[in-house]
């Protein structure tokens, strides 16, 4: 099953600028593709439909500023078989860390912060962190030691997950800090609440000394920092610095109720058989929003934000990041530690501000070097790969699917030689 867009209202008003972005459907040809190219990636995600490795999955890309494929494939559910809505709305889960950075690159370029600034600065109990540190092996909670940080932890420790916060589960690591860090979400948590109990953690290493994922709770305390530099809540300063002056009118942390229906249901395949599951975040409204995975979106509105980022941080006249907070994002900041935590994946990238960088283009997917984005658990992939002058949205709903390697050299097949 295949829905096609061939046009929607145009964004913004009046005359574009050279970043201009219409959202119509243009002629493979307009953006140097080839329509068969096109078609050769239709046919690689309906693949992936029919082998039963994902129910359906909205697809949208842009090159050189021209719509040129955003098409629904597959299932909303695999019960009712009702088509996979080309506008649902989907959990975003990691995909929302880049938004995050790029808020707080917002509030760096409006003076309210730098990122080297310590996490104390706005959030007073981060100020004496600890380390916690133990002989190999230890399980006994008695036997963690725990030492004051050389350092104190920055916000760009954060951004770039080399803090050392609650990265107890990836890059190989045995925390030691898990075994005495004792901080849980409660119902009645906000943010705030919630973040500051986090200063209180012990720290997994020395702030700066290594890259280990913090799933959740590095970006959940970024997106603090911005409400403290912002002085109001995250969901208005991200909808007014940048789902407004995007036309994002679907992302949402909590969707209203007349978009509810739109949102797309969690399957995973058990055996033979789909089976729904719950989000790990539930079903909402929720009283703490997460900097590190909440938010939902549309294939269209994540275009636009991806596009933003191609166009040096402006869409159609509208500015939303500075050129060097585009430049900042995208760079890789840890050297070498992100390459060398799981070689056959991370291997020829960098890592930048919340987004992996492409680095070694034979490891890219697709991407050329200097490609950049990051993906959600349950299966949205997004990037922007300044190179191809292209921008892609994958959005799916199973947990683990991630389509770049279908989409990425499906899409470097595709362009035209010019001469």
């Amino acid at each position: 099953m295949s829905e096609r867009l061939s046009a929607e209202e145009a964004q913004g008003s009046g005359k574009f600028s050279s970043n201009s972005f219409l959202w119509q459907l243009r002629a493979a040809a307009d953006a140097g593709l080839s329509q068969a190219g096109l078609d050769a990636l239709r046919a690689r995600l309906q693949a992936q439909i029919d082998e039963g490795r994902i129910l359906g999955t909205v697809t949208a890309v842009a090159r050189r500023n021209q719509l040129v494929f955003h098409e629904a494939q597959g299932w909303r559910d695999p019960l009712s078989l009702h088509p996979l809505p080309v506008d649902g709305l989907f959990r975003m889960m990691s995909s929302t860390k880049s938004v995050t950075a790029v808020a707080v690159l917002v509030m760096q370029d409006e003076g309210r912060l730098d990122i080297d600034d310590p996490v104390s600065r706005f959030i007073p109990s981060f100020k004496a962190q600890r380390v916690a540190i133990a002989p190999p092996g230890t399980t006994d909670p008695d036997r963690v030691q725990l030492v004051a940080a050389k350092r104190e932890l920055t916000i760009k420790d954060l951004l770039t997950h080399t803090g050392g916060l609650s990265s107890s589960s990836m890059a190989g690591l045995t925390s030691v800090a898990a075994l005495v860090n004792k901080v849980e979400r409660r119902s009645d948590d906000t943010l705030a609440s919630y973040v500051e109990r986090l200063g209180a953690l012990a720290l997994d290493f020395e702030p700066g000394s290594r890259w280990a994922y913090s799933a959740t709770d590095g970006f959940d305390t970024l997106l603090r920092v911005v409400e403290v530099a912002g002085g109001q809540p995250a969901e208005v300063v991200l909808a007014e610095r940048i789902f407004q002056p995007l036309g994002m009118r679907d992302t949402h942390f909590n969707v209203p109720d007349d978009k509810r229906e739109r949102i797309v249901p969690l399957h995973t395949c058990a055996g033979d058989a789909w089976q729904a599951i719950p989000s790990m975040f539930g079903d909402g409204p929720y009283s703490h929003v997460s900097g590190a995975g909440n938010l939902f979106s549309t294939a269209r509105d994540f275009l636009h934000y991806e596009l933003m980022l191609l166009n040096q941080g402006s869409l159609n006249g509208r500015r939303v990041l500075s050129p060097e907070g585009v430049r900042l994002l995208s760079s890789n900041q840890v050297g070498s530690r992100f390459a060398e935590v799981y070689p056959d994946w991370t291997g020829g990238h960098g890592f930048g501000l919340g987004v992996a960088v492409v680095e070694d283009p034979a490891k890219g997917m697709g991407r050329a070097a200097g490609s950049f984005g990051w993906g959600g658990a349950y299966g949205t992939v997004t990037w922007c790969d300044p190179a191809q002058e292209m921008a892609v949205v994958s959005m799916v709903q199973q947990p683990g699917a991630n389509l770049m390697s279908q989409i990425g050299p499906a899409l470097q097949q595709a362009q035209v030689a010019e001469t």
